[in-house]
Order: structure tokens, then C-alpha cells, then sequence
């Protein structure tokens, strides 16, 4: 069968999906692409009818017209014709490049032989039962595809732009940064950006594989991709198309049939030495015996014709490749985006693996989690001096008391408000000094202050002099990082480990509450690789180590890992350009889903080596000897290769990984 359909996936797939620009529609209202190959199948499929139409009149004429054979050897021929001539065509055209040994010569020598020997219907049948294998291919392949080209709808076919008070529908491609898109419900958004006005739910499914909608007003981020439900936005354009979130996410799916698992470079290799091996064999068995015994041509010959076509490696061709594109393609509907099967086979063999802190397996988003008042001062007052006092920062911590504080700040009362790197901030309120800060700041003002037990970052507070209290921010684990951690290592990951710049006690707490084994704290990016390179030397004979990460600085540990792992929705571009593996929903547990999937690909596909293999080692021996008929053959051809491509696609339909 067709060694290079994977390869033609990624056209097909390119021609049904795009946009009006890069596919015109036709008069059907569907892309040309889309048209041409529904008009391929339908063709085929026509002359498949037809050839077995004339088949069957074939075997009937032979046994119902008397003494006239001729009338079923011409429909036989004319059946061959039809179901085989494109077959015969491409082995010529391959043999003109100097292509001798494919799937196509070995089918083509096996069954003229076989006419010229005489063996009519058995020659027709090789070829029918070829093409019905054909179909069930094709449509196993259209089911891979079509997972992945429910993906590649995000595409945006337009951007309706608002240029000189007028709204004017132009490609998103020629969309600047700056410039406002209109989104209407049910469009998708063109290009990322900010929401300027408007507010509405958004559908990511397409992008995080998450079924419940996310609300955006203004100020929210909007990725292009995401449909909107309801309500009209209007969202300033923050990177050009190039860069947006779906051209590359479109880019990585597109490009992922291109890096080769080690189980598909096997095949590569073996099939360049198998298949002559086979037609010297072939060769030598239809001449070396009659030679020897001094006659038995035919049965010898029909042997070796025998043999060539149970040699045919289709099942093993295609379906390995099928495997890992429907792995891929299995992942890309849980939001997790796989950027080869090479990543896809490394990722069941985890041994280690390596996470970030903040962003990853925690929320990103600091909270004030308590709050300490000193004797004679309220925790509303506490809360409200700290606002004050960093409201001119843009520090995460400062956003976090604002936000826990609540309510509006008189910035007319302030002055002298300064930043002090690394300690705090002070200002003055209304002629008295007031500071937010760490102990240190408390130390060199003269300030005396108390330390709780508490773990996180604390923020201690002071107005004129005297001190008010304590204000603990912490960043709180995400919800399912804890089941992420149990899951891994339910699927066999042996440690699991964590790398933060982060503060010692607090990373310890985390990993505590979340069974991580190891935990490496205070580490500045450089520190991070050195650990992970130690990490690295400790893991097993073939085993790999992944590190999942999400900010710019873990672009260099991402890369320097066997398989780096992104949190996509809100991570850095950086991040996700170094990575192998992008969890678009930045769900820690997407990681358990993604190594459950890589698992049971990896399984499905050396169950089809090992089935496909066995199987027509037994018949090949079977056919040397006279014990294998052609009908054999074409089930240790075609029928090995069906059930293998109808294997290879139930990774696409496992319900629980």
C-alpha cells in the first residue's frame, strides 16, 4: 500500500482547511483541494465496482461457457486493467527513477507472472483484494487526518478590521499591530490581543481541549483561534498573524509527521534491506530448484510468484506511521500538542521527570493569604496602608494587596513614593512616612516587627515609625497538581522533582503538599540546567527526563531536556518555540493524558510489528515449500496490512489512557 500517504496527509489536510486565499471555493462552496480528492474517491471507488463487477463475470464465463476460454481470460485481463493498471503504472515510473524494490513492483511481477503462467483469476484476485485494502486505508487515514483538521479549523478565514470609521473584512495576515479586529458570536478571533470593549464568553476548546467557555472583558487577553460565543468585541491587535497564537499552533501540528519515532525509522531501514532481499529469493527459488531436479517449472515459479506477494511490507508501511499521526492527533483533542512522533515514543519512556514552580505546578497569581495585626491596629487598617503604599508599584505582590484591599486609593495623598530594590516600597501619607516591605526594610528604617510562622512571601507594614502588622502572600498550588504528580508515577515515572528561584521554605511546602520527591530551591536560570544535567545522570538505561516549564527563563532547561514540556495558554513564546510538547490548557494533569496516550500509541504499533512480521514469516515459509496458495498470499498481504491499519487507529477511539 502507499508508503507515502502520511506524507500526503499533511497536503490534504492543508487544502481542506484553508482559507479563501490559499483554497477557492468551488461552486460546491468547498475548497478545490477537498473537491479533487472527494472526486479520487468516488473514481476509485467506481472502478472498483467495476473491476469486480467484470471479475465475477470472469469466473463465471470459465465455468459456465464451454469450450471458449478465451471470453473469460479477455474479462479477466480487462478487470486487471481496471483494478491493477495504476498500480503497474507507478512500478514503471518507479523503476524509471531507479526505485526497483517498492510495494508496487513486488505486486506488479507477482501477478503478470501469474498470468503468464496461467494463473488468470488468482492475478485479478491479488489486485481486487489490493484495492479493497486501498479503500479501508484511505479511510483510516481520513479518520487520522480528520483529528487533526478539527484542529486546523481555528484557522481564521477573515479579520474585520476598523480602519477610518469603517469595519472592512481583509485577510488576518494583513492585519498590523495596533489596529482593532471586530469580533462578532460565532466568529472566531483573527489575531491575538487585548479586549478593548465588549465582554462575552469564548469557546478554547479548539485550543485547550477544555469544554467550559472563559468570560473576557476589557483588559482580558484574547487568542486567536477561540470563538466567540456572545457578545461583540473589539480587541487591539498585540502580535501579527505570523506570531499568533494559532499560525503556530498550526505551524507545530503541520510539521509533526516530519520528525520520525525510532519505531518508524526501523521500518525505513528494514524495508531498504527486506524487500530485495525477498526478490533474490524469490529469484533463486523459482530457478534453483527446477535446475536442480531438472523440470517443475510452473510450480516452482508459482511459488516465488507466491512468495513476492506475501513480501509485500504495506501493513508494516503504513501502519506504523498511521500509529503515531493518530497519537498525535489523539493528543491534539485534549489540547496537548505533540511536535513529532519521536517526542511522542520518548514520552513513554519517562523516567523523570522535572517541573517548574511558579505558573506550573502553582497558579502564577499571588493572594494575600493572611493577614497579622499588631497590638492596637486592625487588619483592615494593615491592609489599607500596605495599598497605599504600593500603589505606584507594578510588582504581582503589590497587585495582589490592591486587590485584597479593594477599595479605591486617593492618590492625591500621597508624595515621595519610592521603590526600594529588593526590600520594598515607601511613601508619605498625609506627612507620615509609611513603608511595605521585607524584614530587611523594617531593620534598616529602626523599625521593630515580628516574624510569623506563616509560609510565603510576607509584607511587613509600618506608618510613621510604628509598626502595624504582617501581610502573607503566597501562591497557591493549582488544583490538580497534586493528581498530576500521583498520575505520573502511577504510569511509571520513577522521580519526580522540582526546580524553582523560588525561596527555600516556600518551594518546600509546596513539594510537601504535592509528594514531590525531590525539591531544589533559590535557582537562578544557569543553576536550573546544572541541576537538571545532574538529575539527568541518575535516570535509568534508556529512560528519559522531561522538564515542564512556562516562563521565558526555562526556554534554556526546556531545550537542554530530553523532552521539554510548555504550558502553552499562558506561557512564554519562548517557551513554547523550545519545547517539544505543548499543554495548551496549562493543566499539570494534561501531562498524565499525554503520557497515557504515548503508551498506548507505542503499544498498538510493536503490536502491529510483531503481528505483521510473525505472520508472514510463518506464510513465506509456508509458500517456499508449496504449502502457502495465492489466496494465502493476499491474506498475509492485504489482510495482515488491513488489520494492522484498523489497529494502528484505535489509539484514535481509546476511551481512558
Amino acid at each position: 500500500m502507499k508508503n507515502e500517504s502520511i506524507v500526503q496527509m499533511r497536503g490534504h489536510g492543508a487544502a481542506s482547511t484553508g482559507n479563501a486565499a490559499t483554497s477557492p471555493a468551488c461552486s460546491c462552496g468547498h475548497g478545490h483541494g477537498a473537491c479533487h480528492e472527494r472526486g479520487s474517491r468516488k473514481r476509485k471507488t467506481i472502478m472498483l465496482i467495476a473491476g469486480t463487477l467484470i471479475f465475477a463475470a470472469g469466473a463465471a464465463a470459465g465455468r459456465f461457457v464451454d469450450g471458449r476460454p478465451y471470453v473469460s481470460a479477455v474479462l479477466f485481463v480487462a478487470s486487471y486493467v481496471i483494478l491493477g493498471g495504476e498500480v503497474v503504472l507507478r512500478a514503471l515510473g518507479n523503476l524509471a527513477k531507479g526505485r526497483f524494490f517498492d510495494e508496487h513492483f513486488l505486486m506488479s511481477a507477482a501477478t503478470i507472472g501469474a498470468f503468464a503462467i496461467g494463473e488468470f483469476s488468482e492475478a485479478v484476485a491479488v489486485m481486487l483484494f489490493y484495492q479493497i485494502g486501498e479503500r479501508f486505508q484511505e479511510a483510516a487515514l481520513r479518520k487520522s487526518r480528520n483529528s487533526i483538521a478539527e484542529l486546523m479549523d481555528i484557522r481564521p478565514d477573515y479579520a474585520n478590521v476598523s480602519r477610518n470609521g469603517e469595519i472592512a473584512k481583509v485577510a488576518p495576515e494583513t492585519v498590523g499591530i495596533g489596529e482593532l479586529v471586530v469580533v462578532k458570536p460565532g466568529e472566531k478571533i483573527p489575531l491575538d490581543g487585548i479586549v478593548v470593549e465588549g465582554e462575552g464568553a469564548l469557546d478554547t476548546k479548539s485550543l485547550t481541549g477544555e469544554s467550559l467557555p472563559r468570560y473576557a472583558s476589557p483588559g482580558d487577553a484574547a487568542l486567536s483561534g477561540c470563538v466567540s460565543q456572545s457578545g461583540l468585541l473589539t480587541i487591539r491587535v498585540t502580535k501579527p498573524y505570523g506570531e499568533s497564537t494559532v499560525a503556530k499552533i498550526m505551524d507545530l501540528v503541520e510539521n509533526a509527521s516530519e520528525k520520525k519515532a525510532r519505531a518508524e525509522n526501523f521500518i525505513t531501514k528494514f524495508s531498504r534491506y527486506y524487500t530485495p532481499a525477498v526478490v533474490a529469493l524469490a529469484a533463486l527459488l523459482a530457478v534453483v530448484p527446477p535446475l536442480a531436479a531438472g523440470g517443475g517449472w510452473n510450480e516452482w515459479i508459482n511459488r516465488a510468484l507466491v512468495f513476492l506477494v506475501i513480501s509485500c511490507p504495506c501493513g508494516l508501511v503504513i501502519s506504523i506511521p498511521l500509529g503515531f499521526f493518530g497519537g498525535i492527533g489523539r493528543a491534539s483533542r485534549h489540547g496537548i500538542l505533540v511536535k513529532g512522533g519521536n517526542y511522542l515514543e520518548a514520552l513513554g519512556d519517562l523516567d523523570i521527570i522535572v517541573f517548574d514552580k511558579t505558573g506550573t505546578l502553582t497558579k502564577g497569581v499571588f493572594e494575600v493569604t493572611r493577614v497579622h495585626a499588631a497590638d492596637g491596629h486592625k487588619k483592615a487598617d494593615v491592609l489599607e496602608i500596605a495599598a497605599y503604599a504600593e500603589s505606584f508599584s507594578n510588582h504581582p505582590i503589590a497587585a495582589s494587596i490592591a486587590k485584597a484591599h479593594g477599595g479605591a486609593i486617593d492618590k492625591g495623598r500621597l508624595r515621595d513614593c519610592a521603590e526600594i530594590a529588593g526590600y520594598g516600597v515607601s511613601a508619605v501619607l498625609e506627612g507620615e512616612k509609611i513603608l511595605a516591605g521585607s524584614g530587611k526594610l523594617m531593620e534598616n528604617e529602626g523599625v521593630a516587627f515580628d516574624e510569623p510562622g506563616d509560609i510565603g512571601s510576607k509584607v511587613h507594614v509600618a506608618r510613621g515609625g510604628g509598626y502595624m502588622g504582617c501581610i502573607v502572600v503566597s501562591d497557591e498550588a493549582k488544583p490538580d497538581s497534586r493528581e498530576a504528580v500521583i498520575g505520573l508515577k502511577a504510569r511509571g515515572v520513577r522521580k519526580v522533582a522540582m526546580l524553582t528561584g523560588d525561596s527555600e521554605p516556600i518551594a518546600e511546602r509546596i513539594g510537601e503538599d504535592l509528594s514531590i520527591d525531590e525539591v531544589h530551591a533559590g535557582l537562578l536560570p544557569h543553576e536550573k540546567v546544572e541541576k537538571l544535567e545532574l538529575l539527568d545522570a541518575g535516570k535509568r538505561h534508556r529512560g528519559k527526563l522531561a522538564f515542564v516549564g512556562d516562563g521565558i527563563n526555562d526556554a534554556p532547561v526546556l531545550a537542554r531536556a530530553d523532552i521539554g514540556v510548555a504550558m502553552g495558554g499562558l506561557g512564554s513564546d519562548a517557551a513554547i518555540e523550545a519545547a517539544d510538547v505543548v499543554l495548551m490548557n496549562d493543566d499539570p494533569s494534561g501531562l498524565v493524558t499525554a503520557l497515557g496516550i504515548a503508551k498506548s500509541t507505542r503499544r498498538i504499533v510493536w503490536q502491529n510489528i510483531v503481528f505483521a512480521l510473525g505472520v508472514k514469516c510463518a506464510v513465506l515459509l509456508l509458500g517456499a515449500f508449496g504449502l502457502a496458495t495465492m489466496w494465502a498470499a493476499v491474506f498475509a498481504d492485504v489482510g495482515v496490512a488491513l488489520l494492522a491499519v484498523l489497529n494502528a487507529t484505535r489509539i484514535l477511539s481509546v476511551r481512558s489512557f
